[in-house]
Parts: structure tokens; C-alpha cells; sequence
């Protein structure tokens, strides 16, 4: 519920009554978002009817039924039903496996109410009312800070800001608009240190509750398949009702009878008209999204998988989806110069250190000596869970402890061996933690702090084999060539004292230290992401990289993942809130050649994803955060990352990605391209047939012949040839060259000059030499109906033929395994077998005015029907000659 501007009255320190609170609950509403309620299955279904393919086929249906055609309507409303059954069985399954990744917990809050501290549902929050916060909790509404103890809030999940932010408290009585240091907000988590605050707003009010409404609105991307699709049920339309038109008129002018002519002229539209595309596309769609689901990507709405193939540009957050979001020790920097590395990996265990001039034993011994220091004046928790590590206290804490696992060390087995006598915790202003341990009849001191701090404290320094005079100026210039590495620097130390009697240590006890050297800690660059950016590079997909952080921080993490870019290309929030003051068109030049954007703001994501769409290309937005979900949202497609992501993100995404890996959207792209890519041969292979039976009618009619083929020869031809084969050609595997092939042109439409020149070539030999066959076969005395019963013939071969070609646009039908699609050759045999059958059921063959026919015409119908694939394989020939490297 919204606090918006009603007036509250003066805030009581001690906290809110019950009453109170009782009555501000029910004056504002529960602090929740509204969840987003599921579709039912029944909505699911009625949204694939949503399309003007299945306009056209609803039409050609009642006017099928309206003509007596009842079989024919019969056919095409089982194949609509069909083709929404698919789809809505395939999206309901991908939504419920979405829902099985939300955390089921009910979230809590300390809240002071009547005076003294108490736990309730963080839902029943109210404004006013003054809530505990420490580390390792999610901080349940935005607070203005009344107490801030050494608070530390994890934000990246609003700022895209992998470091956590200080917070300090605010002065009483003065407002904290725009001063986030001061302000706490709802979903961040707490790292380290402690504080209380008053809720100054709840639900849909708070910072991302202000996400959750932009969310909420209406996408304003559609999917590139509908684009596609819309055109093309256009050009169908059209090309089919101007065809059968003329067919009328020219059958008016020969005086053929009315009735015939309207029977004819629907016959022939129904059967150009692709009925079968609906459910064929259903089934490249929901083949990719098993394939995709089988590599941990799950698919929310089923024409994402085509959208992420025809993407030209993802635009992808930074932290948690480029790296870590993990802070992790990566360098450790001795004092005698040598460079440690710390592999990067989620199996602390199994990770290894090493060094280019040191053995990986020696290597792991000298870390061990460093992060004992680390480990043991440390503050956070180190914990194995089911799932993986889970770390709870300061992000460089928790670093700093699974460093020291790498290194073999235990903190638990060291307290035992260092019993704690007493500790200095971190404080901002001391810029140091320390820890006194007994160890036998002496006390030993483990520092950890500011370089700077550590140095000046340390006389000595450790160089291996011995303690050697300390050398300050060396020393520093080494933590200023780690920090400007973009690494985040932490120094160690240790000493060693006599024992005293009243065991009070202190800061005047930190004398004779030996400095151990430095860490060097950052968000790391997930292993996965160089090649897989390599890949969208190698398959004409563009990168661009949108973030919180400064420029400069943003620009080094960009190199390290692997994007190519200029120094002109990376720009800020500002240059971006100044272009979209200037207008659209400033906005529109500024993202044409930017490709890192820092310091951006959540809407100012949505303003540059909108943009890039306006340039032209067909964007998708990856992202973990609330920050991303408005980008997410409104992307021709959206992917969230599904471990780490929030549930807004997940929500607002297409597809979600369940092991958060970012190679996984190029596998993505490839499965997105080999369902688009089905998609096209199945239209080819329809369009081509259907363009081919009206060229015939075109041919004959004019020229006096009669009807080459009866209204239910057509219907039949339809229902054994592209009724099955269709289907079959669009569960073909991939190529294996999806992803070296350059990205579609946002503009390309299905019927661009390749499928034009195939649907050209397929329909002259099969409408030709169809005419030119049926016409030889009346001139050499075959009766009508012989004529028809070997034309239909020869149609029911050009088309198995036909769907054979279009396994591959480029590539011959002997390139694959004739066997490597089962299902079509299936159902090739199955065609076949149906009409032979019809050519010898009684009631079949007086329906249809079939008849069998001798051998030697087999073997000139074959002959006849092999020339398409002679012409096929020719053309093929010939494209793959003039692009050498796409052969």
C-alpha cells in the first residue's frame, strides 16, 4: 500500500503502540507487493489463438462449413485446437518451473512496538513504525536511519553497485530526501554492523515498489516472430484472395457454372491457405524449449525462444550477470614482490594458488601464513549448506574467509590452536581489526586493515625465508599498483607479546608487527562469460554493458569480460539524462555508438533499451536486479538470472536462466535461430505447394482445360502431404552453424529474397510441369478423371520431394544423415501409404476418383517429380559458390 502524501503524526522514538499500528495497517494495507497472479490454464490457452494466421484460418473454416465443406472446417479447427494445446501445455509447465525457483520464505522484521523490541511479519510494517536491523538481514521497508553502528547495505539489487554502501545516521527532525547515505531501502541486504530506522514507506511506495509499477505496465516490444508472422499472414491474405478472385472472374467469363466456380475458387484458397503453420510452429518452438530446459534455461513464453535467436544486441547488467556478485580475493601481493593468484570458483576446496615463479605447495603455504591474519580478527561466517557456501557479515569478511579455505584453512581448527582472549572490532575511524590469541605462555596479534594503517603500524616485514626491516615507500607502491588494477586492497599483519596478568589488550598492545602483505579483492568476471561474449561476437550479436558503477571501474570489468569497444564508446547517467532532455533523436545518436553505460539509473535502463529498439535492432536485456526489471520488462526479450536474481526480475523476464550462467543466452541464441530457421522451411515448403496449386488453376482455366483438380482432391492433397510432412520438418536438429552465421536484420522479413527466389523455383517446376503433364496427358486421350488421378499423383510426390529440399536452405539433402530426422521420414512413408491406401479403399476411391496406376508411369511420375530436386540442389550449388564462408 502507498503512503503517498497523507499527512502522519510526530514519529514516537520508542515505537508505535499496537493500536497505532492495528490502525495504520488497515488505513495503508500490508507491506507487500502485489504478486503477480498466475495465468490459468484456460488463459493460457485462449492467448494462442491471438494471431492473424489464426484469423485467416478461423475465416477459411466457417466459410468451408458454410459451403457444406464440413470435413474440411472439421480439419482446420482440430489442427487450431491442436496447435493451442501444444503451446499451453509447453507455457503452463515453464511457468510453473519459474515458480519453483522463488524462495518460500515469509520474510521478518524487528520492530519496537509498545515500548519494547519485538519480531512480526515484516508485511504487517507500518510507516513510523522503528525497526532493528543487523547483519546478514534484508532490510523489509524503506527507513530514514535514527542509529547507524559501522552499517554497511548491499544495493546492488537497485544501483547494479557490487560494493556495499556505508550508511550513517540521519539528524532528527530533518528530512532525508535524496540523501541515500541516510536511508535504507526495502530488499537490500545488511553486510555488516547494526542500526535502527523509522519507516518512512511500505508496499508500492518504496523504491522498489516504484520498480514493481513500472513493471506492471504493458509491454511495448512484441516479439519479432509476431512482426514476422503478421506480415506474412498479410501476404497470404492478400495473395490468395486476388488469386482466387481472378480464378472466378476468368471462370465467369468461360461461362463455367456458378456453383462450380465458388466451390473451386474456395477449395483452392482453403487449401493455399497454410493451416498447418500454426501447430508446426508450435512444435519448433516447444522442441527448442525442451532443448533449452535440458541446459538449465527455462522459457517463460514460448515465442521468447525465437525472439532470443532474432536478437542483434543484449544488453546485459554487470553485477551478478557478467560477474560474481560475490566480492573475492583474486591477488595476494607479499611483501618481497611475488604475485599470488587465487582461482575463482564456487568449490572452495577445490580451488588451487598459485604463483608464476613458485611451486603450487610452496604457493598455498605462504598464503596460508598471510590469511591467518584474515581469518582470525575476522568477524563474518563461512558456512556449508546444500546448495553451496553461504557467507553471512561484511562482503570483505566473508572474502577474505573463503581465501582462506582455498588455502586449506579452517577457522574453527585455528580457534582451537589460537584460543581468542580479546578482539578490536573494525570501526570506520580506527580503519583496522585485531585479534589477541593465547599460544602457549605468549600471546600472538593478527591485524587486518588499510594498507596505509598497517604499514605505518608494522616495523618488519615478511619476506619467506626471514623478517628483514620494513620497507614503507616499496610497500605502498605496491598497494597503488594493485588499486589501480581496480582491485580493492586489505593489508595483514601479526606480533607477538607477553602474557599479562589482567589479559586487557588494547591498541597500545599493536607494537612490532610484522607486515605479511596484501590482498587484492574484486567482483570476478564469471569463468563462462569471455567465450560465450567471443560467440555472440562470431554470430553478429552486439554486447553492450549497462551498470552502476563509475566508468572507469565499468570500462576495466568490460575488457576483462571480453567486450571490443572504443574509449568514445563508454558514457555515463549523465551524458544519458542529458540526451533525453534533448529529445528521442539525441538519446537515439548517443546509444547508436555508445556500448558501456555507467552510472545509470533503473529508468534510464528502460530509456536506453527503448532506443536501441528505435535504432533497429531487436534488443535483449539480461539482468538480476530490480534495477533491470522495467528493461526486462518491456525488451523484445528479457532474461533473468534465476539463482541470484530477485523475484521481480524473474517475474519480468521471458526466460529465466536457473544456474545463473551466462553462456547459457548463447546457447539460447543458437536454439532460437534452429526454431526460426524450422519455422522458414515449413513456410517454404506450404507456400511453395500452396503458390504451386494455384499457378496450376491460373495456367489451366484461362486456357480452356477443365479443373485440373476437384475441391476435395485439393482438400485431400492438403490433409497427406502437408498435413503430416509439416510437422516432421519442424523437429529438424540444428545445422551446426547457427552460431557462425551473422544475426537477421530486424527489418528482414520471412519472405525475403532467398525464400522468394526458392518459392519461385519450387512453384514453376511443380504448378508447371504440372500443367504441361496434365495438359499431355488430355491431348494423348486420358479421360479427366485418369488425368486427375495421375496429376494428383505427381503432386503427392513433388511435395514429399519438396519437404525433403527444405531440410536446409544452403545445404544439399545429402548433407545430413537421410535417417537424422526419423520423424520425417515417417512421415514421407506415412503420405505415401494414405493415398496408395485411398487408391484402393472402395468408398475412398469413388470419393476421391482415384485409381491405381501401372508401373511405368510410377517410373515417369518419379522421374518427373526428382527434376524439383534437380533444380533444388542446383540453386543450392550455386548460392553456396558465391559465399564461400557460409559453406
Amino acid at each position: 500500500m502507498t503512503v503517498l502524501d497523507q499527512q502522519l503524526p510526530a514519529v514516537n522514538i520508542a515505537g508505535l503502540s499496537q493500536a497505532e499500528a492495528v490502525e495504520r495497517l488497515a488505513r495503508f494495507g500490508e507491506n507487500i507487493l502485489p504478486e503477480p497472479k498466475a495465468p490459468s490454464l484456460l488463459s493460457i490457452f485462449l492467448q494462442q489463438f491471438k494471431s492473424p494466421l489464426i484469423y485467416i484460418l478461423l475465416l477459411a473454416a466457417a466459410v468451408s462449413l458454410v459451403l457444406s465443406e464440413a470435413g474440411d472446417a472439421i480439419l482446420i479447427v482440430v489442427v487450431l485446437l491442436l496447435n493451442g494445446a501444444i503451446g499451453s501445455v509447453q507455457e503452463y509447465s515453464a511457468g510453473r518451473a519459474a515458480a519453483a525457483l522463488r524462495e518460500l520464505e515469509q520474510p521478518r522484521a524487528t520492530v519496537i512496538r509498545n515500548g519494547r523490541m519485538q519480531e512480526i511479519e515484516a508485511r504487517l510494517l507500518v510507516p513510523d513504525d522503528v525497526v532493528a536491523m543487523e547483519a546478514g538481514g534484508r532490510v523489509p521497508a524503506d527507513l530514514e536511519l535514527l542509529q547507524a553502528t559501522d552499517l554497511l547495505c548491499d544495493e546492488s539489487l537497485l544501483t547494479g553497485e557490487s560494493l556495499p554502501a556505508r550508511k550513517v545516521a540521519a539528524d532528527h527532525g530533518i528530512t532525508a530526501d535524496n540523501n541515500h547515505a541516510t536511508m535504507a531501502f526495502a530488499g537490500t541486504l545488511v553486510t555488516r554492523g547494526r542500526g535502527k530506522g523509522i519507516v518512512t514507506a511500505t508496499g508500492l511506495s518504496t523504491e522498489i515498489g516504484k520498480v514493481a509499477v513500472e513493471v506492471a505496465k504493458t509491454s511495448v516490444s512484441r516479439p519479432p516472430l509476431m512482426i514476422r508472422l503478421a506480415y506474412f499472414s498479410n501476404v497470404v491474405a492478400w495473395s490468395v484472395g486476388i488469386a482466387s478472385l481472378l480464378l472466378f472472374a476468368i471462370g465467369l467469363v468461360r461461362e463455367m457454372a456458378w456453383n462450380d466456380l465458388f466451390l473451386m475458387s474456395v477449395g483452392l484458397a482453403v487449401s493455399a491457405i497454410p493451416e498447418g503453420l500454426p501447430i508446426a510452429i508450435s512444435v519448433a518452438l516447444a522442441i527448442s524449449m525442451r532443448r533449452m530446459a535440458r541446459r538449465n534455461v527455462i522459457v517463460r513464453r514460448m515465442s521468447a525462444v525465437e525472439s532470443l535467436g532474432s536478437c542483434t544486441m543484449i544488453a546485459t547488467d554487470k553485477t551478478g550477470t557478467l560477474t560474481l556478485n560475490e566480492l573475492t580475493v583474486t591477488d595476494i601481493r607479499l611483501p618481497d614482490g611475488t604475485d599470488l593468484v587465487l582461482e575463482t570458483g564456487a568449490d572452495l576446496e577445490a580451488c588451487l594458488i598459485k604463483s608464476a615463479n613458485m611451486a603450487p605447495a610452496k604457493a598455498s603455504e605462504r598464503a596460508a601464513h598471510l590469511l591467518r591474519a584474515a581469518s582470525l580478527p575476522n568477524e563474518g561466517s563461512l558456512t556449508q549448506e546444500v546448495n553451496g557456501w553461504k557467507g553471512v557479515g561484511d562482503t570483505v569478511d566473508v572474502a577474505l574467509l573463503a581465501a582462506a579455505r582455498k588455502a586449506g584453512l579452517e577457522r574453527e581448527v585455528m580457534a582451537d590452536d589460537y584460543p581468542l582472549i580479546n578482539r578490536i572490532p573494525y570501526e570506520p575511524d580506527l580503519k583496522y581489526a585485531a585479534s589477541f590469541h593465547r599460544k602457549g605462555e605468549r600471546v600472538r596479534i593478527f591485524v587486518k586493515g588499510s594498507a596505509e594503517t598497517l604499514i605505518d603500524m608494522a616495523d618488519r616485514m615478511d619476506v619467506g625465508d626471514r623478517v628483514v626491516h620494513i620497507e614503507r615507500d616499496a610497500l605502498l607502491a605496491q598497494k597503488e599498483d594493485m588499486a589501480a588494477r581496480g582491485l580493492r586492497v586489505l593489508a595483514f599483519a601479526e606480533g607477538e607479546i607477553a602474557s599479562t596478568t589482567d589479559e586487557t589488550f588494547g591498541h597500545g598492545h599493536l607494537i612490532d608487527l610484522v607486515f605479511l602483505g596484501l590482498a587484492g579483492m574484486q567482483d570476478p568476471i564469471r569463468p563462462e562469460v569471455p567465450q560465450a561474449i567471443s560467440r555472440c561476437r562470431a554470430a553478429g550479436v552486439d554486447v553492450a554493458m549497462l551498470t552502476g558503477d563509475d566508468p572507469r571501474t565499468a570500462a576495466a570489468i568490460a575488457a576483462k569480460a571480453g567486450l571490443e569497444f572504443r574509449p568514445d564508446q563508454v558514457t555515463s547517467g549523465n551524458a544519458v539524462r542529458d540526451a533525453e532532455a534533448a529529445g528521442p533523436e539525441q538519446l537515439d545518436e548517443l546509444t547508436r555508438h555508445a556500448r558501456i553505460y555507467a552510472r545509470v539509473a533503473p529508468t534510464q535502463k528502460l530509456a536506453i533499451v527503448l532506443s536501441m529498439a528505435r535504432n533497429g535492432h531487436f534488443v535483449a536485456v539480461t539482468g538480476d536486479g530490480v534495477n533491470d526489471a522495467p528493461a526486462l520488462k518491456h525488451a523484445h526479450v528479457g532474461v533473468a538470472m534465476g539463482l541470484k536474481g530477485t523475484e521481480v526480475a524473474k517475474e519480468s523476464a521471458d526466460i529465466v536462466i536457473s544456474d545463473d550462467n551466462f553462456a547459457s543466452i548463447v546457447t539460447g541464441i543458437g536454439e532460437g535461430r534452429t526454431a526460426y530457421a524450422n519455422i522458414r522451411k515449413v513456410i517454404l515448403m506450404l507456400a511453395a505447394t500452396g503458390a504451386a496449386e494455384m499457378l496450376l488453376f491460373l495456367l489451366a482455366i484461362p486456357l480452356g482445360l477443365p479443373m485440373p483438380l476437384l475441391p476435395v482432391q485439393l482438400l485431400w492433397l492438403n490433409l497427406v502431404t502437408n498435413g503430416i510432412q509439416d510437422v516432421a520438418l519442424a523437429g529438424e536438429k540444428p545445422e551446426g552453424d547457427e552460431l557462425s552465421r551473422p544475426a537477421r536484420r530486424p527489418k528482414e522479413p520471412i519472405f525475403d529474397r532467398l525464400m522468394v527466389r526458392r518459392i519461385v523455383q519450387s512453384t514453376l517446376v511443380i504448378g508447371g510441369g504440372g500443367f504441361v503433364v496434365f495438359y499431355w496427358l488430355l491431348a494423348q486421350g486420358y479421360e479427366e478423371p485418369a488425368a486427375r488421378n495421375m496429376l494428383l499423383l505427381l503432386f503427392v510426390l513433388f511435395e514429399n520431394v519438396q519437404t525433403l529440399a527444405c531440410r536446409s536452405e544452403r545445404y544439399s539433402v545429402f548433407h545430413s544423415a537421410f535417417f537424422r530426422n526419423p520423424l520425417l521420414v515417417l512421415a514421407i512413408c506415412a503420405s505415401q501409404a494414405l493415398h496408395l491406401g485411398a487408391m484402393y479403399v472402395p468408398w475412398l476411391r469413388e470419393t476421391l476418383e482415384l485409381a491405381p496406376v501401372s508401373w511405368p508411369e510410377w517410373g515417369i511420375l518419379l522421374a518427373l517429380s526428382a527434376s524439383l530436386l534437380f533444380v533444388t540442389e542446383i540453386d543450392k550449388w550455386m548460392s553456396r559458390r558465391s559465399m564461400p564462408s557460409a559453406a
